[in-house]
């Protein structure tokens, strides 16, 4: 508890002094988290005091040598993030970059594990788990509890969403934090043109459901049935499956099992085949909300909504979650979960999972909450004025609520995490794409008995590998 007290104060002192900046890293989901400044003289004496080895020398026992794809160290000219400024400053900590490609990643952690070489961390995808758990790459968190400051109450929250991910007893993903989840952007200024009600509101009432979201298409479609107009463009199938909470592979926290027969699997395609076969939907791929308002909504995750924006500063765009399967008890999401993995055999796992807390306290605390909106919802424009990329504060708090896990329920389908038979890209053509994929594609209508009867082999034969 002292220690938890001592970090939680350097917090505030780091607070005093933060100006907030995106971390720029390669991965497009890390674009838009929130950066910190270097903590300042405040933060730096907190610290002095409690910390034994406070005398500017990194402890060793603290370095984490962290084999990725992208670096959690600022470029040069960056400011570091929260999280890392807390582990360099309150902890002595130090994270060694060791890169790798995003093809080679696991090949390269494995490698590295069978010739004793030093790694500690190792970033979170959905092939961790269960591929990479089970093929005993990491190892679980559970013996370093008081490292991860499990009992300080700040993990709370995220007890539900951890246990999702707990294998035979334990747990090897810890998520901090849930990120970009599936939205639909809208144009606030269309709906009311057309008479349609604003979904938000809806979704606010608990009456955002796949009935309201037809009749609003379909209301759309039949003001002006000589236009061309879209229900829905971008992608959405993996939202419309979430949407129900049902998985195609479930989880009991020992065995995968096929559900690939459970009818609300099957109702999902139905939708995506319904949406698709009335002339509700485009493929035709963009990055922003159109400007041509010929579109009810694009499907995506939030990283459209800054640009699209940009794009459209006099449409009043509005986001809001995928809507929720009519007889579903709540509202399901599929979202990106945010965590770091501690590498089997790894010489500094209590380093690692100091880190971890760093990243949830960085996560959870309000005043770098409040620090992180500053950012978001700054203007950016070009030098010739006109807007790059922005964030109203109205559209902030709504994406705060639906990742705010008192009011929504992340879902993970297991069979994400399941190797390329699953959810490989083939030679990028329908046919040739995995088993999930196939299943959520929204491009290409589907006969649901022939997906069942091609791919429940197939989840049959992979599940095999894992269940032993």
């Amino acid at each position: 508890m002292k220690d938890f007290k001592r970090l939680t104060a350097a917090v505030i002192a780091a607070a005093a002094v933060i100006s907030t900046a995106v971390s720029c890293s390669s991965k497009k989901k890390d674009s838009n988290k929130e950066k910190a400044t270097e903590a300042g003289q405040s933060a730096e004496s907190t610290t002095a005091k409690d910390t034994s080895d406070s005398a500017g020398k990194p402890d060793t026992s603290m370095e984490i040598y962290w084999l990725s794809d992208y670096d959690i160290n600022p470029a040069e000219g960056e400011k570091r993030s929260t999280a890392l400024s807390l582990f360099e400053d309150v902890y002595n900590g130090k994270v060694t970059y060791l890169p790798t490609t995003a093809e080679d990643k696991y090949n390269e952690l494995a490698s590295q594990i069978n010739a004793g070489a030093a790694v500690d961390m190792f970033p979170y995808d959905a092939k961790v788990f269960p591929d990479g758990v089970m093929r005993d790459l990491f190892a679980p968190l559970d013996p370093y509890y008081e490292d991860l400051g499990m009992d300080s109450g700040i993990w709370d929250e995220m007890s539900g969403v951890i246990d999702m991910f707990a294998y035979k007893g334990q747990h090897y993903v810890m998520p901090y934090s849930i990120s970009d989840p599936f939205v639909l952007t809208y144009s606030r200024k269309l709906m009311q043109s057309e008479g349609i009600d604003d979904p938000r509101k809806l979704w606010q009432e608990g009456k955002w459901d796949w009935n309201a979201l037809k009749s609003m298409i379909e209301k759309f479609k039949s003001n002006n049935p000589g236009a061309y107009r879209i229900g829905i463009n971008g992608w959405y199938g993996q939202a419309a499956l979430a949407s129900t909470g049902h998985r195609v592979v479930e989880f009991d926290g020992n065995t995968l099992k096929n559900n690939i027969y459970d009818p609300e699997i099957a109702n999902a395609v139905s939708l995506t085949n319904d949406i698709l076969l009335n002339g509700w939907y485009s493929a035709n791929w963009r990055d922003t909300f159109p400007t041509d308002f010929n579109t009810l909504f694009l499907a995506s995750t939030d990283w459209t909504l800054p640009i699209s924006n940009a794009a459209n500063p006099e449409a009043d765009l509005m986001i809001v979650p995928f809507p929720k399967e009519p007889n579903a008890d709540k509202n399901y999401i599929s979202c990106n979960f945010d965590a770091r993995m501690l590498v089997k055999n790894s010489d500094n796992s209590n380093a690692v999972a100091t880190y971890i807390k760093c990243e949830r306290l960085a996560a959870s605390d309000e005043t770098m909450k409040k620090k992180t909106k500053e950012y978001a919802t700054t203007v950016h424009k070009n030098q010739s004025g006109t807007f790059r990329s922005f964030v109203t504060e109205e559209q902030y708090d709504a994406l705060m609520e639906y990742t705010d896990l008192s009011k929504v329920t992340p879902v993970f389908d297991y069979g994400y995490g399941m190797g390329d038979a699953m959810t490989g890209y083939g030679a990028y053509t329908n046919d040739t794409r995995g088993a999930m994929y196939r299943i959520t594609d929204t491009e290409v209508g589907k006969d649901w008995e022939a997906i069942k009867n091609t791919f429940s082999p197939v989840i049959d034969e992979q599940i095999a590998q894992y269940n032993n």
